[in-house]
């Protein structure tokens, strides 16, 4: 028992000192089906410049809209699983929308099981409005403005 503790413990100390959280598949399975409020997901990378290009579109809607919730997942654990560099990169950028890093490997395993749609674009976006079941995937960078009106348009 002590062994598994010790190991737990050091599997998972790295992540909590970092202050980063990992989320596992079927933990963002249950996210996304959750009831709740209106939610954004958004699939992005440190590496990915439209992905950086667009995360103040997303820490704009967190701040202006309490009624949304608004859920960045990193996709950076797969070619690099080190949690620190997203932790340095969401201080140096002042995110305040909650950050996650997903720790699943092989993304050809698990991609479909999002959205049947979703290639693996990265930036994409996934909103849902979990009272009326309605949902949009969008694959590529969005524009400025355009996550509102996706809003908009799941709420309704």
């Amino acid at each position: 028992m002590k062994f598994k503790i010790l190991l737990f413990t050091l599997i998972t100390l790295p992540f909590v000192l970092c202050g980063q959280d990992l989320i596992r598949l079927s933990d963002l399975q249950k996210e996304i089906r959750a009831p709740g409020s209106v939610k954004v997901i958004n699939f992005w990378a440190t590496w990915c410049a439209p992905c950086v290009k667009e995360l103040p579109f997303f820490e704009k809607v967190n701040q202006d809209n309490k009624d949304v919730q608004v859920l960045l997942i990193s996709m950076d654990y797969d070619l690099d699983p080190n949690p620190e560099k997203v932790k340095k990169f969401i201080d140096r950028k002042k995110i305040k929308s909650k950050v996650v890093i997903l720790a699943e490997e092989n993304p050809n395993d698990w991609i479909d099981k999002i959205d049947k749609n979703w290639t693996g674009a990265l930036p994409s976006t996934l909103i849902i409005n979990p009272t009326s079941g309605k949902r949009k995937l969008v694959q590529g960078e969005l524009k400025e403005g355009e996550l509102e009106k996706l809003i908009d348009e799941i709420s309704k």
